[in-house]
């Protein structure tokens, strides 16, 4: 074919002996593919495809296949090995061997390109982007320039429709290789595939993004004067692809090469585009050099009118929406939407808005009118269409501010973009309504674009939290939705328990419809003066329904609706705030301003109606009849969010940043603010809320999602504030709530969970006592009893037969889990009655754990108490407090090594054997957070005297843990994730902080944390491999300097010794440089790896000359090739001596030596592989 040479390989042509082998093999790949779609002998089949692939150069044969079977899927697999063997052999390949692979792989898919084996000519042309890809930095622009002269002319349409949808498929293959996302594994450095990246970015994607234009330009003419489909369509098809794609790029360049931006000088920019959405929405930055290409040539509105053509075209044709042509084509649109940043001119937005109109123009006729647009798709009409104008709304939202947002359809309708914006969902909405449809159907997803286009739109925009502010005509358009939403959320309420099929909506948690109500709230603050009084009347509503009907009409649906307008109302009123103060919304505090009474201020006579509702609850009847505990989680997750922003907070935390709305935040505390404060109702408030809080611990038991609630969110959020604790501990209702806690055993039916939590909380909570004699005394009150508990049950003579009651069982195990609860509240006002009261059951610990030990449920709670106390004292702790604990923490590790060595029996049952690792996984995590909890205390240590003092050296007690431990942790425990990366975590910490003492681990006990080391360098998870790489720099180094200084190092452990059949055994260190270099040279693993991994190996070689070298030796003597035994001579030899390396661990000299690795592996590694 004119343009492309004639497909050839590496090699002369096939003679009579090769062309016999080469369809041999040819058969045998059609028969392996054969006997794998029949099921037949698969893993004999897989083998026979995999040694093709694996094979030194099988390029005569690969092509041999492409070129000769009839047998798609042969053709196919050898597609897979040109890719597999040329990756892999780059490096010892002829420039011309390169050249011929890539012209072969081209030229095939361009002669063949009428073939209907579709999936045969995207992997050939996927292989030749990739091959492309792989000698990218080592092509000339000459080269470069006079192989795209020949992609050009085809996908230019100079030979044939076909070869020019081959050509722009090729260009597709191409770009995704070089994007970072979607590029494939080669084995090479991230800085490799950035290059590549950054080159195509600057040099090429643009002319590719004309070519692409270019042919959908050449064939669209013929598409739309054609009165039935043509082969154009699908050439236009894949250019609007390619375009597609293009635009998706991850531009980081301008013409400056800086990294770009959104134009701040453009008057409708939007600078919060990280918020997080249910709709995916890229914005494209492509920078000032793209702007003759997409905006100065026409380029939009030739789209546009190519999609309006179509579609007036073929408007009888119903299922055209869904032709890939018109999906290619409103895709682009949509993101030409989000196009943003400095390719537009800083005219004040001008430009910008000129360019979103034109786009609108053409989106306008998808989406409008609403109603019209709804009732087609309820009478068969696809949706898709619809979706896509939802979805270019949003995009941009997404890059304009509301005002701007507004104004854009003024020009063409008596209305602006967000009265369609809310008309356009009211129609989504009603459709919901009169459906409710089990399964999500469009109307579903259409909500959800639509509500993620009013987040776009009303997110915060600056540090004071201030709500963008729309225009008259949307502040009543947001009104009107509001209304309608709230409307169709009770009407969901109510006919999801009268419906045969119970729908999603009883189902819903609280935390998964989150997302959706503050979608809601950010829409019912944009008309705050519409949705607090609307809610104020559907409350009042709902309440004296039930009043008046109690006892005659069945309230059920009116609780569900109740329960629906708590969840809203607790959207709007208040932020969710995790980790901080919530402010009261912006919108509240700046509409809500006059001073107004508190019977007339809206926000508080709404609070004070929910408030009022929920305190009918500790009446029994009413708690009988309307209470459910559905309707009592929806009140306790509206106390936890209302309390943290309204109730008692002081007043700096309510200054605003703003000087505009200095006033109205003055006037607002005066109103709303000290109404909620301590000297007004907030202590009355304070004590409704306790006294909830302990009716739904009390009243309800066994409802464990309410009393999670009440534990973790509400009674958390109360004692998070210290002015709040203040009050709390003077209330009686607190004090009963404690007093029941401490002396009564009604809380013990609490799940152990939310016991633990319930202990936390009201530890928490004595930091509102007078100072920290008073805290201290509050915490021996609170947990004395228990304490005595444990010591008496421990003494007892009939121990061991009384504990295995039952009951005793679960008693011990609720009074665990309050300590641990008190453990993990540790605090330095705190800290002495904690640190006495875990020392007066140091011995009934040890006690409990011999008689428990075949219990493994309270032998795990015995250990995470001791986990918990321990992190939460050792930095508190005097040296000879310390001393006692570490003596505390070796006789727990000592007892529990001696129960549990060995106890897993392979004798077990595969269930029973899976049971024991999960507990023995359990208990050694705990294990191994008590060594880190002791290691901390050389790092954060708040006492007054050194450890020392009294003997006690950290670094020996870890070791000496870690001595008792490690027998217990096979190489089956590590798979468990958690257990192997805190294993690894600790070794590494320990070998990096304390390598000197490694010595002192005898030799099983040493060869075991090496047998792990091992292991976990082998491990899939590269953050393991990292830790057990700086494991072994740690080792290495130390070595090194040590005896670089004339000391032993690592001794004996580093030298080689016989074994008990007189065989000689290499040193840890000739093991691991052995090992590492396996690794690097022969093995897969993530190229991110490659920095530790040179940090290991430097000081490994260092101490290991004599190895290195011999090693060497083995791999130059291995290479048959002359050149490639010459190319592995210099790189074995500039990996220890190029860039100045010399013999010192600086950090320097390791920068140095990643630079040396990093080039050798690039050099060496792809033909060391082929031996």
């Amino acid at each position: 074919m004119q343009g492309f040479p004639e497909r050839g390989g590496p090699g002369p042509g096939p003679g009579p002996n090769d062309l016999a082998h080469l369809q041999a093999t040819m058969h045998a790949i059609e028969l392996a593919c054969a006997s794998i779609q029949m099921h037949i002998n698969p893993a004999a089949a897989e083998a026979t495809i995999l040694s093709l692939c694996q094979s030194p150069q099988p390029y005569k044969a690969c092509q041999f296949i492409l070129e000769n079977s009839q047998v798609p899927d042969a053709r196919f697999q050898a597609a897979a090995a040109i890719r597999d063997a040329a990756i892999r052999e780059w490096g010892f390949l002829t420039a011309d061997d390169r050249r011929s692979l890539l012209s072969f792989c081209l030229s095939f898919v361009m002669q063949h390109a009428s073939s209907k084996e579709g999936f045969v000519l995207a992997k050939v042309s996927s292989v030749a982007a990739q091959l492309m890809k792989r000698g990218w930095l080592d092509t000339t622009a000459v080269e470069k320039e006079a192989f795209f002269n020949q992609v050009n002319q085809a996908v230019l349409g100079i030979h044939g429709l076909d070869v020019q949808f081959t050509g722009v498929n090729f260009l597709e293959s191409l770009v995704s290789e070089f994007s970072p996302c979607t590029s494939s594994a080669m084995g090479l450095p991230r800085e490799f595939h950035e290059q590549c990246r950054r080159s195509l970015e600057i040099d090429y994607l643009k002319m590719f993004y004309c070519w692409a234009r270019d042919a959908a330009l050449s064939v669209t003419n013929r598409i739309v004067e054609s009165k039935s489909e043509v082969p154009e369509v699908k050439v236009c098809n894949a250019a609007l692809r390619l375009m597609l794609q293009i635009l998706n790029w991850d531009f980081h360049l301008n013409n400056n090469s800086t990294k770009t931006g959104i134009n701040v000088f453009s008057a409708g920019a939007r600078l919060d585009i990280d918020s997080s959405k249910r709709s995916e929405c890229t914005l494209v930055q492509p920078g000032p050099a793209w702007r003759d290409v997409l905006i100065s040539s026409g380029h939009i509105g030739w789209l546009v009118n190519l999609y309006a053509a179509l579609r007036q075209k073929f408007s009888r044709e119903g299922y055209w929406l869904d032709c890939p042509i018109a999906v290619s084509a409103r895709k682009l649109i949509v993101q030409f939407c989000s196009l943003t940043g400095t390719i537009f001119l800083s005219d004040n937005g001008q430009m910008h808005e000129h360019h979103l109109l034109q786009l609108l123009s053409g989106i306008i006729e998808w989406i409008d009118p609403p109603e019209a647009v709804a009732k087609a798709i309820g009478c068969g009409k696809s949706e898709s269409e619809m979706l896509d104008g939802c979805r270019a709304l949003l995009s941009i939202a997404n890059v304009t501010t509301p005002f701007v947002f507004d104004q854009l359809l003024m020009s063409i309708r008596p209305f602006g973009t967000l009265t369609l914006l809310s008309t356009l969902m009211c129609e989504v909405v009603k459709v919901l309504m009169s459906t409710y449809p089990e399964e999500e159907t469009w109307s579903w997803e259409a909500r959800d674009i639509l509500l993620d286009t009013w987040t776009a739109l009303l997110v915060p925009l600056d540090s004071t939290g201030g709500n963008a502010m729309l225009p008259p005509e949307g502040i009543s358009a947001a009104g009107n939705l509001f209304a309608l939403i709230v409307e169709s959320e009770l009407k969901a309420a109510s006919s999801a328990l009268t419906d045969d099929v119970e729908g999603d909506y009883l189902q819903s948690s609280i935390s998964a419809m989150d997302e959706r109500l503050s979608s809601y709230a950010l829409i019912a603050r944009a008309a705050i003066h519409v949705a607090i009084p609307l809610l104020m009347r559907l409350f009042s509503e709902r309440f004296a329904r039930l009043n008046q009907g109690r006892g005659i009409i069945d309230p059920t649906e009116t609780l569900e609706e109740v329960y629906s307008l708590l969840l809203i109302a607790g959207h709007v009123l208040a932020d969710e705030g995790e980790g901080e103060t919530p402010l009261v919304p912006y919108a509240i505090q700046t509409y809500f301003t006059d001073n107004m009474g508190a019977d007339e201020h809206p926000v508080i006579v709404l609070s004070s109606s929910i408030i009022g509702f929920a305190e009918q609850c500790l009446d029994p009847k009413m708690r009988a009849s309307v209470f459910s505990p559905r309707l009592l989680e929806a009140v306790i997750w509206f106390f936890a969010r209302w309390s943290r922003t309204y109730l008692m907070n002081p007043e700096e935390v309510r200054e605003t940043h703003s000087q505009d709305h200095q006033l109205q935040s003055q006037q607002l505390r005066k109103g709303l603010h000290s109404f909620f404060r301590e000297h007004n109702q907030g202590k009355l408030v304070l004590d409704i809320i306790v006294r909830v809080s302990v009716t739904t611990l009390l009243s309800y038991p066994g409802e464990k999602d309410l009393q999670a609630l009440t534990c973790y969110q509400l009674l958390h959020a109360l004692v998070r504030e210290k002015h709040i604790c203040v009050h709390l501990v003077s209330l009686d209702s607190w004090r009963n709530l404690a007093n029941a806690f401490a002396n009564e055993k009604s809380l013990f039916l609490l799940d152990l969970a939310h016991q633990r939590s319930l202990a936390q909380t009201l530890v928490h909570s004595a930091s509102g006592l007078i100072n920290s004699e008073a805290s201290n005394q509050y915490v021996r009150g609170l947990m004395g009893h228990m304490a005595t508990y444990l010591g008496e049950l421990s003494s007892k003579n009939d121990l061991k037969s009384v504990a295995q009651q039952p009951d005793i069982i679960l008693l011990v195990s609720c009074v665990l889990e309050r300590l641990r609860g008190v453990a993990s509240a540790s605090e330095p006002r705190t800290q002495k009655a904690i640190y006495e009261l875990g020392f007066s059951v140091m011995n009934p610990i040890l006690v409990l754990l011999e008689v428990y030990k075949h219990e493994s449920a309270v032998v795990y709670l015995l250990l995470k108490f001791v986990v918990a106390w321990v992190n939460g004292q050792i930095s508190y702790l005097e040296a000879h407090e310390t001393a006692i604990v570490v003596d505390f923490c070796m006789r727990l590790l000592q007892l529990y090594s001696s129960h549990n060595i060995g106890k897993i029996s392979v004798s077990l049952s595969s269930s029973l054997l899976s049971e024991a690792k999960t507990e023995k996984y359990k208990d050694l995590r705990a294990l191994l957070q008590l060594l880190s909890s002791l290691c901390s205390k050389d790092m954060v240590d708040f006492s007054s005297d050194s450890i020392e003092t009294q003997g006690t050296n950290i670094s020996q007690v870890v070791y000496f843990g870690l001595h008792i431990v490690t027998p217990l942790i096979s190489l089956d425990l590590l798979k468990y994730p958690k257990l192997c990366h805190d294993y690894f975590a600790l070794l590494s910490h320990l070998l990096e902080v304390y390598p000197e003492t490694v010595a002192q681990l005898n030799s099983e006990a040493f060869a075991h944390v090496l047998g792990t080391l091992d292991f976990g360098l082998h491990h899939q998870d590269a953050e393991i491999i990292d830790m057990c790489l700086r494991s072994l720099k740690a080792l290495a180094s130390y070595h090194y300097k040590e005896t670089a200084s004339g000391k032993t190092g690592l001794g004996l452990h580093a030298a080689g010794h016989k074994d008990s059949g007189g065989n000689l055994q290499e040193g840890i260190l000739s093991q691991f440089l052995r090992s590492l270099l396996q690794l690097l040279l022969f093995e897969d693993y993530s190229p991110d790896l490659v920095g530790s991994a040179a940090d290991a190996l430097l000081p490994l070689i260092l101490c290991e000359q004599g190895l290195y070298q011999r090693l060497g030796n083995e791999l130059i003597e291995r290479q048959a090739n002359p050149t490639l035994r010459s190319r592995l001579v210099n790189a074995l030899q500039s990996l220890i001596s190029a860039n100045q390396l010399s013999s010192t661990l600086d950090r320097i000299n390791y920068q140095r030596f990643r630079k040396n690795l990093n080039n050798f592996l690039i050099e060496v590694r792809g033909f060391l592989r082929t031996m």
